[in-house]
């Protein structure tokens, strides 16, 4: 009766857990890393609205938080454009 109690993952398990495992360290120190130089990037000369959004979306791979954060950074982006192009307003009265 012992033995049928296992307390480790049997074996084809375990490569798959270490991959997983793998990857998400991967994926965390790359986005957390794309998105530090986009925080400095903000005071230093650099594309800090392209590189911000890339570090997030990296991130969102594994993590919700950063979708969510994506989402939000997307939505405030179309309502600039919208308010820069002058879309989401109708057009002066002509006199």
């Amino acid at each position: 009766m012992a033995e049928a109690y296992r307390e480790v993952p049997p074996p084809f398990i375990m490569p798959n857990i270490a991959y997983r495992l793998a990857r998400r360290i991967a994926v965390s120190v790359v986005g957390f890393t794309v998105l530090a130089i986009g925080i400095a990037m903000i005071v230093l000369p650099g594309p800090a609205f392209i590189v911000i959004p890339a570090g997030l979306g990296i991130l969102g791979l594994e993590f919700a938080w950063a979708r969510r954060w994506l989402q939000k950074v997307k939505e405030k982006a179309e309502a600039v454009a919208k308010t820069v192009t002058g879309s989401g307003t109708p057009p002066p009265p002509k006199e």
